[in-house]
């Protein structure tokens, strides 16, 4: 036995003295998957369960305390007891099963004392007798039903008694008897028996004896609760009933107002058709407003949407105290000016006939032992993780992803407006998530060297390159040029924390977008990125933090929040918010929406200060046209759930293509396999390319060794199309595009791609 554990089984040796509702002793407290179980000082008083680091700790910090009234006490085995209130639960293990065993019995007392004790209370505050003869009936049939079955196992323990005994008094007289001495053994082992026998069938029917008691105790309390959960369900059904004639009367009322006249306060709508209950009497809101949750980490606000009719009343000067005097750049018929919608260049070429299905991915049982054992006696960065957790993309192609809403940045590079613009790019950035809702399965670590092209310059005027331009760090660089007007970079290098249930996946490094004709300049990074449910159930993935979007020409910025998912919350599930404000700061648009659904802006025509909040925090009451749709997700390919979820685009990213560089991803043998549903070989050909790349690490490894050795400077591996780049914005050094690429497949000349595969 360890030290602790001797401590423990010696701390607490005493039981419980007669009338004494205080237990004191040493348990071992399940804490994470990091620590385990560890050492902590419970004291079980006055129904209440606390437990501190120390006994010195007694006198001024309790690190957590449990009621049993309400608890649930569970054993698990031998040693263990888990205890468990509400949310919050206790795995607590003994040194021995038989301390483990006086703590039960300890716990059970105090718990039985708590709960006559609290009913005792509600008993003086009052008894309330049922609503009706059939609730009294329905409960007095329960109990004499109990009372009968209680009977029966009397009746059962006095037979089992009398028989008892008559097997004792026959055991006794074969022990009298003269029989070999290994047959006097066997008798008395069986009389022994039948002594525990009798014992334990005792405490059977004192067991049934003392829940008869406790259900008499509770039947009160039930009563109260029925007759409560009665009440209440009385008044909801009266609330319905009361809003639902409130709703026609305002449905008949609007029917009946004047279309150029405003809604009188009873009756108040808004364009998009949603309607609200609000209080009858007269306020100096507009009668035709819609609310909506402030953010809590951002300048708090809430914002009011305005009916047009309201917009006719509107005074100059309350625009533009809103918008800076600008109310008439606002076309109330469209969310951005007409310059953004103006569709300019060339017209579209007709488009390539693209593969819409992949094969269904195999149902393949995942054997964990069949891992595990290939673990052992293995460094860890070589023991091979099969294909069963990935999906058949590469890292590199699940950036490219990024692009699939592209034509958001090709209007945004025909807005005359920045702020418009900074909208737009905003719906961008969250729109590049709403692939991953249903995206559990891990992507393909990209090998050193490996590149991955996306050529739409045909049918939607882009082109795509991705290299990795580093291992260890893991690290992509990719590039995109539109002839649409904008360009688009990134170097991205995944850091990753597994903290027992839920895996973080912090994406480090800038993004960067640039417009051709204005110059202004965006940068922003990427949010954190959680799969929950590592260990057990089902794998679900969260988006959650704050993103800064800043045009470095203009100093304008837009605020994203993307709200992490709550149980208790009533917000929507994958809630996103924003404002965009000008380089002084003032607000002139609200974005709000789901990353994996769609984003809407609203432009603010009037704000001003609010009460202060929950937290104390005064907020911003902004006042806006109704919102505009920027950004609606595409639906999933059919049969979609059976080929990992793929979007249109990602269907398509493996496709063979003619001409394509020889480190291209589609060139990856292990990944078309898995592709083809051949997973075993797949799982063969991921380890015989894991270990090539190995094998020409080391040899880099020897060579700046030698190097160094002779005084030599060693360069080290350099990528083919990228170049590291001090940037004058971030400050940052990253890898850029250095040119060459499309020139080298004009050519056709991939002599320079290193053997990869």
């Amino acid at each position: 036995m360890s030290e602790q554990g001797k401590g423990s089984a010696s701390a607490s040796t005493a039981a419980p003295a007669p009338g004494s509702d205080t237990y004191k002793g040493w348990l071992f407290k399940w804490t994470n998957y990091l620590k385990g179980y560890q050492r902590r000082w419970f004291v079980l008083s006055n129904g209440l369960l606390s437990y501190y680091r120390t006994q010195a700790e007694m006198a001024h910090t309790c690190r957590g305390t449990i009621n049993l009234a309400t608890a649930h006490i569970d054993t698990e085995d031998a040693c263990n007891i888990v205890l468990s209130s509400g949310g919050r639960t206790y795995h607590l293990k003994a040194s021995t099963e038989v301390e483990r065993q006086r703590w039960v019995t300890a716990l059970e007392l105090a718990k039985a004392k708590a709960i006559r004790m609290m009913n005792d209370q509600s008993d003086d505050s009052g008894d309330e007798e049922p609503t009706s003869q059939s609730d009294r009936s329905e409960l007095q049939g329960t109990l004499k039903i109990l009372i009968s079955k209680l009977d029966d196992l009397s009746t059962c323990n006095d037979l089992i008694a009398k028989h008892g005994a008559a097997l004792q008094r026959s055991l006794s007289e074969l022990e009298g008897l003269k029989v070999p001495l290994e047959g006097g053994e066997k008798i008395k082992a069986v009389n022994e028996r039948a002594t525990l026998f009798r014992i334990t069938s005792n405490a059977m029917i004192n067991a049934c004896r003392d829940f008869l008691d406790l259900a008499e105790t509770h039947s009160r309390r039930w009563q109260r609760a029925l007759q409560y959960e009665r009440e209440q369900r009385t008044h909801l059904e009266e609330t319905i009933e009361q809003l639902a004639k409130q709703h026609n009367s305002l449905e008949r009322a609007w029917r009946e107002a004047p279309t150029l006249v405003s809604s009188p306060p009873s009756a108040p709508t808004n364009n998009q058709g949603s309607e609200r209950v609000r209080k009858e009497e007269a306020s100096d809101e507009d009668e035709d407003t819609e609310y909506f949750d402030a953010m809590e980490d951002s300048p708090a606000f809430i914002t009011v949407t305005a009916s047009e009719s309201t917009q006719h009343r509107r005074s100059q000067s309350n625009l533009s105290g809103a918008s800076g005097g600008q109310a008439s750049d606002w076309n109330q018929d469209d969310s951005m000016s007409p310059s953004c919608n103006d569709v300019s260049g060339k017209e579209l070429q007709p488009r390539r006939q693209r593969r819409t299905h992949i094969p269904d991915k195999p149902n393949y049982s995942l054997n964990l032992w069949s891992i595990m054992k290939n673990c052992i006696g293995k460094e860890l960065s070589k023991i091979p993780m099969p294909v069963n957790f990935n999906e058949p993309l590469s890292m590199l192609q699940r950036l490219t992803e990024d692009l699939e809403y592209h034509e958001l940045l090709d209007k945004a590079a025909r807005c005359d407006s920045s702020l418009e613009q900074m909208c737009l790019v905003a719906a961008f950035s969250i729109s590049s998530y709403s692939t991953t809702v249903h995206r559990t399965a891990k992507p393909f670590n990209p090998l050193l060297g490996e590149t991955y092209e996306l050529d739409r310059l045909e049918e939607f005027g882009y082109r795509s390159l991705c290299e990795q331009v580093s291992h260890h760090p893991p690290a992509a660089a990719h590039h995109v040029i539109s002839q649409r007007g904008w360009t688009l970079w990134q170097e991205i290098t995944i850091a990753s924390k597994f903290r027992g249930k839920y895996l973080s996946i912090m994406p480090l490094g800038a993004i960067h977008l640039q417009f051709h004709s204005s110059g202004n300049h965006y940068v922003w990074r990427k949010v954190t990125s959680t799969v929950h449910n590592i260990i057990v159930g089902k794998l679900w993935i969260d988006q959650s933090g704050d993103i800064e979007i800043l045009n470095h020409r203009t100093k304008e910025t837009c605020q994203l929040k993307f709200s992490p998912y709550s149980y208790f919350s009533r917000d929507v599930p994958r809630k996103v918010t924003g404002v965009v404000a000008d380089s002084g700061g003032q607000a002139h648009y609200i974005l709000s929406g789901t990353w994996d659904d769609k984003i809407e802006s609203a432009k603010i025509i009037q704000s001003s200060r609010g009460g202060s909040g929950s937290e104390g925090k005064q907020k911003t009451v902004y006042q806006t046209l109704s919102p505009k749709l920027l950004w609606k997700k595409y639906p999933l390919p059919e049969n979609a759930e059976n080929m990992y979820y793929f979007s249109a685009l990602a269907l398509t990213l493996n496709e063979p293509e003619d001409g394509v560089a020889l480190t291209d991803s589609r060139m990856r043998p292990d990944q078309k396999l898995m592709e083809e549903g051949r997973w075993d070989e797949a799982n063969s050909e991921k380890q015989r390319l894991e270990e090539k790349q190995r094998a020409v690490r080391r040899r880099r490894e020897a060579e700046a060794a030698d190097a160094l050795d002779e005084g030599r400077e060693y360069e080290g591996y350099q990528p083919l199309w990228f170049h590291q780049r001090r940037d004058s914005l971030t400050g940052e050094t990253n890898f850029v595009y250095k040119g060459g690429y499309w020139e080298t497949k004009e050519r056709q000349d991939w002599s320079m791609c290193p053997d990869i595969y």
